[in-house]
């Protein structure tokens, strides 16, 4: 793209740039904010967009990650790959440099929810762990460099802290001693040129042997090494000074380490500059509520609920303005501060920010296509000492801005033709958009000239647009209304300041006939369109009335049908307790009735009462079936045709599955199964052979076999027994009957449910099942099956 810094300076892209640059989080990333230029390559321009979106999405999942003041370490980097040796600042930037590297891929790769373009930047991060803790652990700050840098410099400072405690005990003693303490100003021990010394008074110079190093500005008092510490002094200097070279030594290793690897720093630098610069991109969006424009390759402009950035978030009027579609030129018009300079403004500035990458602060669905020239003549720049007034200033960048236009070109006119006489300039105006409009190019102008506002009514591709403007309070709108031209309303606002009411009505004499038909046409214009906005606001209204009845409406079905499925569920609920509690009973009056047929040993009476068990039976599974609709497999009617042996093809009923007798059926008739992949253990009652002889096999054949009791009776049985508020005998009626009907079932282990209570009913049932041959073990419950409540009993 062709850049021209009037239009960049002009619609004010370097205060957007500095608003950018307050965003970046490093000095690197502020200077890359700061020469951010627009683009025109497709590519580039959504590549750039896409990753401002990707660090917003990854700001709203995880927030902005740590770029740690991340300073320039080029330079360093520069001299340490030529040996020389950094400072403990210049490491420590290096240090951060790589901490931040390392912590930005942390944060890329933890949590990561979704794929993003900044992926490939992230993983572009070279960390250097080993390096990146050899500076922390050996400079602890600028100015301090930590005695674990090598075992040499820990090993001298060991030995200057064991000299430091050795001089001052020996100093120690002359201020202690009264031998010495009185020859001494002052009971202290200080130093002088690097050198434990005690201050002695000017008079007793020669009764504490050693060298003087200094003395007091009044000369009262000498600063003196005694001779015992001068050794130990000596040894002192001698180790500050291998010290120093320790220092220099560690500094010179650490540098060499770091022009090593000079190359994958510089890298992680610009690449951490790069995330930074991207990241602040995505912050600046965040602040001005921006949406990601499409870019179109369809020559227009289409922005909805375009909001100026430089104005007030809290004051800005959105405007909805298009370009390029059904009109390439776009003439507006009104009073003068309605916002007609502002709307040129933000169609410039917004096709800048969307070709550097930036997000635009308007509504979802905005369009822009790309530009190779934004060229801009907004403002009066009259000059003086160009000898240029303020036509002859915009007559110099019109003539600049026909020689440079394309149609790739944007074109912003800010007042043209303005400046000289109304007909010369009227008729310069509608030649130069005319010839915009040959080039191709893309063009607004605000203008006053009636002429223009009957040009763009009568010209095919030219369309009028205006600010609107309240006369009755003499504010305007800010408005932007597309397909009606503007009135200056000069009479109106006028007459309203005060001018004499016999002052305007003259000044509207004096317009040409033509000119009040004009001007009554755009009145008339504008008093439709007014109406027109009302019933459209009312259509909306009440369109969004009825979508909030609709939405009414709809939740309260939701809720209707909530209930109505809580009230089945209870209805169905409710049947199965009755279906439950029905079964009981019958299974208690079988088991009397069983008992009686016992007693009187009728052939004929065990018919009937067989009879009668099937016909209740029958019944409850009815009404079992009625009140739960779960349709379940059985295998009640069907009988083996011959027992089943090792690889027997059978069906499993309860899976509907087909599989293979790996087994024969031990004792207890359970059997081994291969069902495809699965590997199961089965009942026989649950399988049917499956044989080439027609009648025999998948479910829904007919079957002429007798109905199988112990199918039944495994069907039914439950692995507990309530015998709560029985006595010991008739608990143990009905358990004797219980463990009958278990060793049909094949059930090993049952639960009997006597409640805790006194313990009665409990002492009484294991007196029973001590002397039960039926039984193997039994035990009180533990924790989960009912403590002390019930009685666990393992059957034989």
């Amino acid at each position: 793209m062709q850049i021209n810094q009037k239009a960049l300076q002009t619609l004010e892209y370097d205060k957007i740039l500095a608003m950018l640059a307050a965003c970046a989080p490093t000095a690197g990333s502020r200077e890359m904010a700061l020469a951010l230029l627009p683009d025109d390559d497709e590519y580039t321009v959504n590549k750039k967009l896409k990753r401002t979106d990707d660090a917003r999405k990854l700001l709203s999942d995880k927030g902005m990650p740590s770029f740690g003041l991340v300073k320039d370490i080029t330079d360093s980097l520069a001299r340490a790959a030529k040996g020389a040796t950094l400072t403990t600042g210049e490491l420590l930037d290096v240090g951060n440099v790589l901490r931040t590297a390392r912590g930005l891929l942390e944060y890329s790769r933890t949590n990561r929810h979704f794929e993003t373009v900044l992926d490939e930047v992230f993983e572009r991060l070279l960390p250097d762990k080993r390096l990146e803790e050899r500076i922390y652990r050996a400079i602890v700050s600028e100015d301090v460099i930590a005695d674990e840098a090598s075992p040499a410099l820990s090993d001298i400072r060991r030995k200057i802290r064991i000299a430091n405690n050795r001089i001052k005990d020996t100093l120690q003693h002359y201020i202690t001693t009264n031998t010495y303490a009185r020859h001494l100003q002052e009971s202290i021990v200080t130093m002088r040129n690097g050198r434990y010394v005690i201050p002695v008074r000017v008079e007793s110079k020669n009764e504490i042997k050693g060298l003087i190093h200094d003395t007091s500005s009044s000369g009262s008092t000498i600063f003196v090494e005694p001779m015992a510490v001068v050794d130990a002094n000596n040894e002192l200097r001698m180790l500050e000074s291998r010290e120093k070279h320790e220092i220099e030594r560690v500094l010179l290793e650490l540098s060499s380490m770091v022009g090593g690897c000079a190359g994958a720093l510089s890298l992680n630098y610009a690449n951490i500059n790069e995330l930074a610069f991207v990241f602040a991109c995505g912050k600046l969006a965040d602040r001005m509520d921006a949406v990601f424009p499409v870019i179109t390759a369809d020559r227009r402009i289409d922005l909805v609920k375009a909001r100026h950035p430089l104005i007030d978030k809290e004051r800005v009027v959105p405007i909805t303005v298009s370009l390029g579609k059904a009109w390439d030129t776009l003439i507006i018009t009104g009073p003068n501060t309605g916002g007609k300079t502002v709307t040129l403004k933000t169609l410039g500035l917004f096709a800048l920010m969307a070709q550097s990458g930036l997000h635009i602060p308007a509504d979802e669905g905005s369009e822009l296509c790309l530009f190779d020239r934004v060229l801009v003549d907004l403002g009066d720049e009259q000059s003086i000492e160009q000898s240029l007034s303020t036509f002859s200033s915009h007559m110099v960048h019109i003539v600049s801005i026909v020689s440079e236009v394309s149609d790739r070109s944007l074109v912003l006119f800010d007042e043209l033709g303005a400046g000289t006489d109304p007909v010369e300039g009227a008729a310069l105006a509608v030649a130069i958009i005319s010839r915009m409009r040959e080039c191709g190019a893309l063009t607004a102008a605000t203008t006053h000239y009636a002429e223009l506002k009957a040009f763009a009514l009568d010209t095919e591709g030219v369309q009028n647009a205006s600010c609107e403007f309240d006369v009755g309070t003499l504010r305007p709108t800010y408005r932007l209304i597309i397909g009606a031209p503007g009135k200056s309303n000069a009479f109106a606002i006028s007459e309203k300041l005060g001018l004499p009411a016999e002052v305007v009505a003259r000044a509207r004499e004096l317009i040409s006939a033509e000119n009040r038909h004009f001007e009554r046409v755009i009145e008339q214009l504008e008093k439709a369109r007014l109406e027109a906005d009302r019933d459209r606001e009312a259509a909306e209204r009440l369109r969004a009335d009825l979508e909030r009845q609709r939405e009414a409406a709809q939740r309260e079905a939701e809720a209707a049908k909530k209930a109505a499925s809580a009230a089945l569920d209870a209805a169905q609920a409710k049947a199965t307790a009755l279906v439950e509690s029905a079964r009981a009973s019958s299974e208690f009056i079988f088991a009397q009735l069983e008992e009686v047929r016992r007693q009187r040993e009728s052939e004929r009476l065990g018919e009937e009462l067989d009879k009668t068990r099937r016909a209740v039976r029958a019944h409850l599974r009815e009404n079992e079936s009625r009140f739960n609709p779960v349709e379940e497999r059985n295998n009640e009617d069907y009988r083996l045709p011959r027992p089943l042996k090792k690889g027997d093809e059978v069906y499993l009923v309860d899976i509907d599955k087909k599989g293979v007798l790996l087994s024969d059926p031990d004792r207890s008739g359970n059997v081994q199964v291969q069902a495809g992949i699965i590997k199961t253990r089965s009942r026989i009652e649950n399988l049917r052979l499956i044989e080439n002889t027609p009648g025999v096999g998948a479910p829904g054949e007919k079957k002429t076999a007798a109905k199988d009791y112990r199918v039944s009776v495994s069907r039914e049985f439950r692995d507990e027994i309530d015998l709560r508020g029985c006595t010991g005998d008739e608990a143990w009626f009905m358990v004797d009957k219980y463990f009958d009907t278990a060793a049909i079932a094949g059930f090993k282990t049952v639960r009997l449910i006597h409640g805790k209570g006194t313990g009665a009913l409990r002492n009484s049932l294991w007196g029973y099942l001590k002397r039960d041959r039926r039984v193997a073990t039994f035990r009180i419950g533990r924790y989960g099956e009912g403590d002390g409540g019930v009685t666990v009993v393992e059957l034989k």
